[in-house]
């Protein structure tokens, strides 16, 4: 699909929460599959998480939360509508039904989880809150940014952390607030700031599409904790599962060695009887789900495991942020990290 196509105003979605109301307590499945697609909300295309080709097309981590659920719905990844909703809207577009599934590089706090309506599901990405500056500056550490100017979103959790640190390292940091990234970006790379804060991944993203990236640095300090991971609206607890267990089954595929390369040799051959539920072979993990028995070999089939999309969009794929897997907490927990999936049985 086009991106014009995709955009959802503010106005559509407050025309739509009246309906949605009927959408929740255990009916947003029935009115996923009679609408026959799936909306899933993202922000302003961000790299490695969502993202827009040269034709038009969303790609990315958080899209392929929004493709595994898709799949494992309709059979189909591609029965998805992706929507373009501001920063400061999601959280309320969600809980009043704009939205299915939001899937924005949203971090999991207390507060959102238990006072917007919304809940916070499974992480597919653990992150951490850092600092970009210029190398010219001098600053090495984000101890150095006593009294400084520092870009920032508004109304996001990094907006929160760095008045947190500031206080707490009696920095005096003046924030330098803007409601589009894109301007927040703008503004530092014009001196308009001495440094922009986010998300390290968003670090990363935004210091590859600067025009010299060798001119900046990123600081060494993570100071945030940063679980992002998708949400639904509260009071439907099916929906929560569907889309819950349709990331788990990708961390398990990825656990029992099942891509989208050899996952029908792995249904038509394995004996492996864990690989068997996964596959649908045996079992009826689908039961509680409401969907049929190949759901999560759709998943796997035709937008791959975990790992197979980190590579793609976030490690060392064609235009991925490069951000190495290794030694981080996005590594499966075999492997030290926290990437774990309960058992599927």
């Amino acid at each position: 699909m086009k991106l014009s196509t995709l955009i959802t105003t503010i106005v559509a979605f407050a025309v739509m929460a009246a309906p949605a109301v009927a959408a929740t307590n255990g009916k947003t499945l029935d009115a996923v599959k009679k609408r026959g697609n799936l909306r899933c909300q993202v922000s302003s295309p961000s790299g490695g998480f969502y993202n827009l080709d040269a034709d038009g097309n969303w790609y990315g981590l958080d899209i392929a939360v929004c493709e595994a659920v898709a799949a494992a719905i309709f059979g189909d990844k591609n029965k998805k509508e992706i929507q373009v909703v501001a920063t400061q809207q999601r959280y309320t577009a969600l809980a009043n039904g704009g939205s299915d599934l939001l899937c924005s590089t949203a971090t999991n706090t207390m507060t959102r989880d238990t006072q917007l309506g919304v809940d916070f599901l499974q992480p597919n990405f653990y992150d951490g809150q850092g600092f970009t500056v210029l190398k010219s500056s001098g600053i090495t550490s984000a101890l150095q940014l006593k009294g400084a100017k520092v870009c920032v979103t508004s109304g996001t959790s990094s907006e929160l952390n760095l008045a947190d640190f500031s206080r707490v390292n009696n920095l005096n940091i003046t924030a330098v607030t803007f409601d589009d990234w894109n301007v927040r970006d703008a503004t530092y790379l014009k001196g308009g700031c001495d440094a922009v804060t986010v998300d390290k991944s968003s670090l990363a993203a935004n210091k590859i599409s600067f025009e010299h990236p060798a001119d900046h640095l990123i600081l060494p300090e993570t100071i945030s904790k940063e679980p992002l991971g998708p949400a639904v609206r509260q009071g439907d607890s099916q929906w929560a599962g569907i889309v819950k267990w349709s990331l788990y089954a990708m961390i398990n595929a990825e656990e029992l060695g099942v891509t989208s390369a050899n996952v029908d040799d792995m249904r038509a051959n394995s004996k492996d009887v864990n690989v068997r539920r996964l596959l649908g072979v045996e079992g009826a993990l689908n039961k509680g789900l409401g969907l049929s028995k190949d759901w999560a070999y759709n998943i796997i089939k035709q937008v791959g495991n975990y790992g197979e999309n980190y590579e793609k969009y976030i490690g060392s794929g064609k235009g991925a942020l490069g951000i190495q897997r290794k030694g981080t907490l996005n590594e499966l927990w075999t492997n030290g990290g926290l990437m774990y999936s309960p058992p599927m049985r």
